[in-house]
């Protein structure tokens, strides 16, 4: 078997050819946005890895610019998640950044709004040749303004089930963003982390996307 791997790269090597590498399209929220640049750095052997512009927020937001994200590339991989913004409570006169309120604020979409829309946006994702991949929401710590710890689990149950029903896979990172926010996370107010959290999220993502890399 080391013979036939040996000989296969020096094919390589002395032919000039190498296999494509993947494109790989990673859509979701701020969590996201910390840990791509450790996968993209990881998989730059393998993959081209590519996240949506901006932040894709909460699944109306999906729903209104998942085509434009999509564009016209051959992705080989989407990755997505959704659910950490569904689940939070705003208000217009909250001086919390983005107006967040967990005590007079509205949900942004109740679990069943959230089921209905996950479900739309996983129908337009089914339409790809892509493989797709689902991202739980991550771990939210005691004293964050507009989100209730319990949230997650909920929003996380729904998801596995609209995924299970489409025979799409799922990284469950909740647990391990639970552990991890305790060591990296910036704070018991914020679900955001630390560069070395966000890079110890990325082996979660990048051990799951290597799998599917084959």
């Amino acid at each position: 078997m080391k013979i036939t791997l040996i000989l296969f790269a020096l094919v390589l090597l002395f032919t000039g050819f190498a296999p494509r590498k993947k494109k790989i399209l990673i859509i979701g929220d701020s969590i996201s946005i910390g840990y791509t640049p450790f996968v993209e750095q990881a998989l730059a052997d393998v993959a081209e890895v590519v996240h949506n512009k901006g932040n894709a927020e909460h699944t109306g937001t999906g729903l209104k610019n998942i085509s434009e994200w999509l564009g016209n590339e051959d992705w080989d991989i989407i990755q997505f998640n959704w659910g950490l913004w569904d689940l939070a409570y705003r208000h217009p006169d909250s001086k919390f950044q983005g107006n967040r309120d967990k005590v007079k604020g509205s949900i942004t979409h109740t679990p069943e709004q959230y089921r209905i829309n996950l479900d739309s946006l996983v129908q337009i994702l089914k339409k790809t040749d892509a493989k797709l991949i689902f991202v739980t929401t991550s771990y939210v710590p005691e004293n964050e303004a507009g989100r209730f710890m319990k949230d997650p689990e909920i929003y996380n149950k729904i998801a596995k089930e609209v995924m299970k029903k489409n025979g799409i896979a799922v990284n469950d990172i909740f647990a391990k963003t639970k552990s991890t926010h305790k060591k990296y996370g910036k704070g018991s107010d914020d679900v955001h982390y630390t560069p070395e959290g966000y890079k110890k999220i990325a082996t979660f993502i990048v051990r799951m996307l290597r799998k599917e890399i084959g």
